[in-house]
């Protein structure tokens, strides 16, 4: 069982008097710096001027610089672009402003684990990643809990960095919940094979084979839809709340049988064989030289891929049937 630290663990005195830096304003970028200055820390932020990001900050009642003066003028640097710019943000703008003692922090491991970021001996490294969205980072902190945050010390400096990191952790809420300990490998590696073989990959595609074999045998795509993809949210939900189990107590013994019986026929042998071999891609860098590369070759296979997915007829009646649901997006 890995350790798991909560609010006695960790203590914000430790970043008082310290500048926190949160380079890019996104979701993410936009709850942690909100908690964090709510918790009573300073916090300066940083995102593209005059891009929606920058006003949302200047909204919020921060004044947005640069990447490179917000690297200048902060203790603790926190970089949440997106993982393909992240390596040109650190090059250009924070790397040479970085002092000895500084902290640099990340909510995913990619670029620290894949050496897209070689940071210099004389700083702190170390994750905080919450386990959700922004979006539900601000709104727990905003009820006065928290999401599960996971951390991760990838290089010691200053001889306190997991009370530098638990603290931060504090600042956002994580603590409330709990901060489960890990390394920057395993949260890369996991996150990227959950990504890409369950949760976006793995479920995309299962949706739409299902969609695909209802239609191609004369059913109409309206019922195709609802069974094999509007009806899932009904499932993950109750998986959400109660776990795999929780979620069979709650269907029909009917839709269990066919869940115990069938889905091992849907994912066998060959299925686990496939995700095994996705998983070494990730392990070996496979997967992140492809996906820098993508990025530097004005991602043509990437854009080839989405256009493809966005003509799918699941998209196409989609698209429709949700028209016919108003309260969703009203949500």
């Amino acid at each position: 069982m890995p350790r798991v630290y909560t609010d006695k663990d960790a203590d914000l005195k430790v970043l008082k008097g310290k500048k926190i830096a949160v380079i890019g304003y996104g979701a993410q970028g936009r709850a942690q710096s909100l908690n964090l200055r709510d918790s009573g820390l300073d916090v300066i932020v940083s995102d593209l001027k005059g891009s929606a990001n920058w006003k949302q900050a200047v909204k919020d009642k921060f004044k947005p610089v640069s990447a490179a003066e917000a690297a200048k003028k902060a203790d603790i640097i926190q970089i949440l672009t997106q993982d393909h710019v992240q390596a040109k943000v650190y090059c250009d703008c924070v790397e040479p402003n970085l002092i000895e003692g500084n902290a640099l922090v990340f909510s995913h491991g990619f670029n620290i684990h894949f050496k897209q970021i070689t940071p210099p001996n004389y700083v702190d490294v170390f994750m905080i990643a919450p386990k959700g969205p922004g979006t539900l980072v601000r709104e727990m902190y905003e009820k006065g809990m928290g999401v599960p945050c996971l951390v991760a010390i990838f290089q010691e400096h200053s001889g306190n960095a997991l009370d530098r990191a638990l603290a931060y952790a504090k600042g956002i809420g994580g603590t409330r919940a709990g901060v489960i300990e890990t390394t920057f490998k395993e949260e890369t590696e996991t996150d990227l094979f959950g990504e890409q073989a369950v949760l976006c990959g793995g479920v995309t595609e299962l949706i739409k084979a299902g969609f695909d074999t209802l239609v191609d045998a004369g059913y109409q795509p309206e019922i195709a839809y609802f069974e094999c993809c509007h009806e899932l949210k009904l499932i993950t939900d109750l998986i959400y709340k109660s776990g795999l189990q929780g979620m069979r107590e709650v269907i029909s013994d009917t839709a269990e049988y066919g869940d115990l019986s069938r889905g091992p026929v849907i994912i066998n042998k060959s299925v686990r064989s496939r995700m095994k071999k996705i998983l070494k891609d990730i392990q070996s860098g496979k997967f992140a030289k492809e996906w820098m590369e993508e990025n530097r070759t004005r991602r043509t296979v990437f854009n080839k891929l989405r256009k493809r997915d966005t003509k799918h007829r699941l998209e196409i009646i989609g698209k429709k049937l949700r028209g016919m649901m108003s309260w969703i997006g009203k949500s």
